[in-house]
């Protein structure tokens, strides 16, 4: 049953995507809850209704659903066993079978293997005997990853050879992780699909992803691989979210390896960084699809408008005081700056980004103009 503009949308997490939601929502008619730690996050000044509390509150969380329509969330790594006491009184949209999924490493690559998705060889440990074994199994290079509460990054040890399990497991400091095999890749890249409750999908054309320290900093559209890979990726996306059951957004990461095949890294049942340049660039942007999809409304049509790069800001471009000079951003005739909120800028800290497009669907993808803004902005 599809939700007609007018009604409440809820979301859990107040960040950026929260922020960005909740403006592709207002054009659409919706009102949105935003329930968030902290009173001053980045979607509070455009919400009409902020809740504070800790995402393990369940009584609070409770008394903030009944107020909402549909429950969403902008980030997976939330407690799902609060979630599910209030399931059975709001519809909650991508559900929590797939926040489980995504959330965790181990079910995640367990369900990719067990489907049949390709994805990189691995094991799941819990003790440095069970670590130091899967190792030997799987060989060197490969990467000790968290079973929970990972990104950017973090939560991550690469493994170059022998090592010390004790202090490796230590360093960690996990109950639960997965080694995986390090994958000899050409480049990343993500693609976003959208699954309403009425069966309609919608897939974004795949970004080709380009990441500094672990962290986002570019991302490029078309991406710079053959059309046939695109497709493929397209493809592997689709069955994917479709055997997940999403309702929703699902971003999908993938790994171009040097033969040429896509191997499944990771999921995010929700808006994701890589799709940020779908604001200005394409029809419906995924923001408003999201919408679209926890609703249950038409989906919207995700076509290209015209080649685009966007580029992360970090906190590691601000000033000690004040911020950035975006002058120079702001003159380029085909540049848009978006700017989050956040009161306090930190090293690796996502406090924005801007895209950079070409005028014509068939002109080169805009790389060199905004690696030009980027580095005027580093100076």
């Amino acid at each position: 049953m599809s939700l007609p503009p007018g009604q409440i949308i809820g979301i859990l997490g107040g960040g950026q995507l929260g922020r960005m939601t909740a403006l592709a929502a207002r054009p659409l008619g919706y009102r949105i809850h935003i329930y968030d730690p902290n009173p001053d996050c980045p979607a509070a000044p455009v919400a009409d209704h902020v809740v504070t509390g800790a995402f393990t509150d369940t009584a609070k969380i409770k008394s903030f659903t009944k107020g909402v329509d549909v429950l969403t969330f902008e980030f997976e790594n939330v407690d799902t066993s609060t979630l599910y006491t209030v399931a059975p009184s709001c519809p909650i949209r991508p559900s929590l079978e797939v926040l489980d999924i995504s959330r965790d490493r181990e079910k995640e690559k367990t369900f990719f293997r067990d489907q049949g998705f390709p994805c990189a060889d691995f094991a799941i440990v819990d003790s440095p005997q069970s670590l130091a074994s899967a190792a030997e199994r799987i060989g060197f290079p490969c990467v000790l990853k968290t079973a929970t509460m990972g990104y950017d990054g973090k939560g991550q040890i690469k493994l170059q050879g022998p090592f010390e399990a004790e202090k490796v497991w230590s360093e960690l400091g996990a109950p639960r992780a997965i080694l995986e095999q390090w994958v000899e890749f050409t480049l990343e890249c993500s693609v976003i699909v959208a699954l309403s409750p009425s069966g309609e999908t919608a897939c974004f054309d795949p970004a080709e992803n380009i990441h500094r320290h672990h962290i986002l900093h570019q991302s490029i559209v078309p991406g710079r691989f053959p059309k046939e890979v695109a497709e493929e990726a397209q493809n592997l996306a689709l069955r994917l979210a479709r055997a997940m059951k999403v309702e929703g957004l699902l971003a999908i990461e993938m790994f171009l390896t040097k033969e040429g095949g896509l191997l499944l890294n990771e999921t995010a049942p929700r808006p994701h960084n890589s799709g940020h340049h779908t604001i200005e660039a394409t029809l419906t942007s995924q923001f408003e699809q999201h919408v679209r999809a926890v609703t249950d409304l038409p989906l919207g049509n995700p076509a290209l408008r015209h080649p685009v790069v966007m580029t992360n800001l970090l906190g590691d471009l601000w000033p000690a005081e004040g911020s950035p000079d975006w002058k120079t951003l702001l003159r380029e005739p085909h540049c848009k700056l978006h700017l989050y909120g956040k009161a306090q800028a930190r090293p690796g800290r996502k406090m924005g980004h801007f895209t950079t497009f070409s005028p014509k669907l068939d002109s080169p993808a805009p790389i060199k103009t905004a690696n030009q803004l980027f580095r005027q902005l580093e100076k």
